[in-house]
């Protein structure tokens, strides 16, 4: 009997082993990367946008800041000095404070440094907000300036994104006209 035991021990581990080489065979699927946490989505997202208008804004020709493709629209300079007003005005009301009580316009940014600097602030401190709001702080609410109605946190953030996005369309028609390429655009080296 003991030899029996033995030899089905034997015979065991030996299956045993050879299931375990073929399972080592068969390859795997990779265990997924789990999902970013919601700040860290909104502040890449948010840092994107302000990546992209930043480039525009430093590389676009000083004498063409005040180039309109009609005299109706906004110049160049003016689109990114909306953009940026509007994040200002967002991310004061989302701090709980009053927006600011009149609009900056192009004649206090003279300078393409000074649009420059105004946009680049912009982004910081909205990405300074979001860091310090982190994931328990997405839904915190705060009343929009724009439509005087209580907004999360995220909700306002996701939405000023979409408007500098809108806007950031807008300045890429702006580049065509002028017969430049935008930085997205150009093939990646």
């Amino acid at each position: 009997m003991r030899t029996l035991g033995k030899r089905f021990a034997i015979v065991f581990a030996v299956a045993l082993s050879i299931q375990t080489a073929r399972a080592q065979d068969v390859p795997h699927a990779p265990v997924p990367k789990a999902a970013d946490r919601p700040a860290k989505v909104l502040l890449d997202n948010w840092n994107d946008m302000g990546r992209k208008l930043t480039a525009m804004a430093e590389e676009f020709p000083d004498d063409k800041y005040d180039f309109k493709p009609n005299p109706a629209q906004r110049s160049f300079a003016e689109q990114l000095l909306h953009v940026s007003v509007n994040l200002h005005f967002f991310i004061e009301a989302a701090k709980g404070a009053k927006p600011p009580s009149s609009i900056p316009k192009r004649a206090d940014f003279a300078t393409k440094a000074a649009v420059v600097d105004y946009v680049k602030k912009s982004f910081a401190d909205g990405a300074a907000l979001i860091k310090s709001k982190g994931d328990r702080g997405m839904s915190d609410l705060f009343v929009n300036p724009f439509d005087n109605q209580q907004t999360r946190f995220s909700d306002g953030a996701w939405g000023f994104i979409e408007h500098s996005a809108e806007h950031y369309g807008q300045l890429v028609v702006y580049y065509r006209i002028v017969g430049l390429v935008p930085p997205q655009s150009r093939p990646k080296k």
